[in-house]
């Protein structure tokens, strides 16, 4: 049967159409399968996962470890079949990681290099909370708020490993980011005992050369780790007795 020009057969419309539905579904699940999921703030956990080479099993250490999943450098990991410690000073925060994270260990807890009571300064952004006060003007300039005051019992980080770390535990990688205590954060530890493979930390020094002119830079190549990877924010040191950095150290 011969139809008039500019009419359609109805059955062969919806045929095209089922047809179309399919092919543009699989073509979205085959893009997806090429997609990069990152959960990290500036994709640290992709760099992470390169250096791991997809690792099935490991342990971290998230020192500031804000959210569960939001700006998580861990989580990534946590659904790969890690596990680790997250630890966060903000009261209330472990409640969201014991729902979402239940095989990790959970702290509410401040590391500081010197323990006791300390003023934590609570932002309407969650991620800006600190206990550094030199840092307030520049976020109230940004137009962030103060909403809360709290006093916060802090812990040397060597302290809570001690509690908290399964003995002879292999530390892959510790995530340090306490909003301009790190540097401190990382003084706390007992280094000797608890060497992580990677450590990640905060710089806000969005220039190479000025951020290895700075402190917390010196202090890590003292220890023995290699700068091998940097953000925007975050430096990447590696232990340089690891076997791919030996040979340049030996």
């Amino acid at each position: 049967m011969q139809l008039p020009l500019g009419s359609f057969n109805p059955y062969l419309l919806n045929l095209l159409s089922r047809i179309y539905n399919k092919t543009a579904n699989k073509i979205a699940k085959v893009a997806l399968s090429f997609e990069a999921i990152s959960y990290a703030q500036e994709g640290e956990d992709l760099i992470l996962k390169r250096f791991f080479e997809d690792e099935k099993t490991g342990f971290y250490v998230d020192v500031g470890a804000h959210h569960p999943k939001r700006f998580s450098n861990s989580y990534l990991f946590y659904r790969q079949g890690w596990h680790g410690i997250n630890i966060d000073a903000m009261p209330g925060s472990s409640r969201a990681f014991e729902k979402m994270r239940p095989r990790d260990c959970n702290l509410e807890l401040a590391v500081s290099l010197r323990e006791g009571p300390r003023k934590f300064y609570i932002f309407d952004e969650p991620a800006l909370n600190t206990f550094d006060p030199s840092l307030i003007p520049s976020r109230l300039g940004r137009g962030y708020s103060i909403i809360d005051e709290k006093i916060v019992t802090t812990a040397t980080l060597s302290n809570i490993l001690e509690k908290y770390c399964p003995p002879s535990q292999t530390i892959n990688f510790l995530s340090v980011d306490v909003e301009g205590l790190d540097l401190e954060a990382l003084k706390s530890n007992d280094w000797k005992r608890f060497r992580p493979q990677l450590v990640l930390t905060e710089c806000l020094s969005t220039s190479l050369d000025d951020a290895q002119k700075g402190e917390l830079y010196e202090f890590m190549v003292g220890l023995n780790y290699k700068l091998f990877a940097k953000t925007l924010n975050t430096f990447f040191f590696a232990d340089a007795l690891l076997p791919r950095f030996r040979s340049s150290h030996s």
